[in-house]
């Protein structure tokens, strides 16, 4: 049996990033009474797109990091890409509020195409044998 370690960590870390965005969405909803929908709230829009955004693009990266990780077993960088793919994601959540730290959505954005592209190479990479 293969047991693929970094991977098994990169899905624990998505799912506590998931859990803190749903709970997020949730703070908005319960002070602002809004049950069903975005009722056009500015601010829940944003945090339910930073949740929808996260489940977007963390399902690809987690398949390109099994992948890597089952054809190079042990390698030290996959879990440094993991962690910072995972950070990348928290500061596009907290981004996505505005305000002093609205530069992080796009610091998170670029985290995010740059560690799918990275993984995405690497992947080919390997395939190639090169």
């Amino acid at each position: 049996m293969t047991i693929l370690p970094i991977t098994l960590c990169a899905a624990a870390a998505a799912a506590a990033v998931n859990i803190w965005l749903s709970i997020r969405c949730g703070m908005v909803r319960t002070a602002k009474k809004i049950s069903i929908g975005d009722g056009g709230d500015m601010d829940l829009i944003a945090r339910m797109r930073a949740q929808a955004n996260f489940v977007e693009n963390t399902p690809i990266v987690l398949v390109l990091i099994a992948a890597v990780e089952l054809a190079r077993t042990g390698n030290p960088y996959l879990m440094g890409v993991a962690a910072v793919f995972m950070l990348g994601r928290v500061g596009h959540g907290i981004g996505m509020d505005g305000g002093p730290l609205g530069f992080l959505r796009g610091v998170g954005t670029l985290t995010t195409m740059l560690t799918q592209l990275g993984l995405g190479v690497w992947a080919v990479s390997i395939a190639l044998d090169m």
